[in-house]
């Protein structure tokens, strides 16, 4: 089965106590929560929200940093356009809750069929 390396900003509490949180990683959160087999299609990788992101630096490039955002190991060829694929580093990924849920919805529709 394909695996997905899936990167989130790690939630935080600032040291007021409040709650530090990237809003997009919520929802992709929730959105594999909804959905259990695309979370089984996805390795989450947990990052710290400072800049620079090493990890992402290292992985996809400097202008790269943003997330959530989904790597990819290829891009399939019967892929609509509407799915925006990025490319840094020499690999392919999809940046963002809507772009991301599209790639999966358009590759794995079979893991939408059955809702938490």
């Amino acid at each position: 089965m394909k695996v997905y390396h899936l990167y989130l900003l790690h939630p935080q509490v600032t040291e007021g106590g409040e709650l530090g949180y990237c809003r997009a990683c919520a929802e992709m959160l929730g959105l594999l929560q909804l959905y259990p087999a695309l979370k089984q299609l996805v390795k989450l990788h947990f990052i710290d929200p400072q800049r620079p992101r090493r990890e992402l630096i290292d992985l996809l490039g400097a202008d790269n940093q943003n997330c959530p955002v989904l790597v990819l190991d290829a891009c399939p060829a019967d892929l609509p356009p509407r799915i925006g694929i990025s490319q840094g580093k020499g690999r392919l990924f999809v940046e963002g809750v809507p772009q991301i849920a599209r790639y999966l919805a358009s590759v794995h529709p079979e893991a939408l069929r059955k809702v938490a």
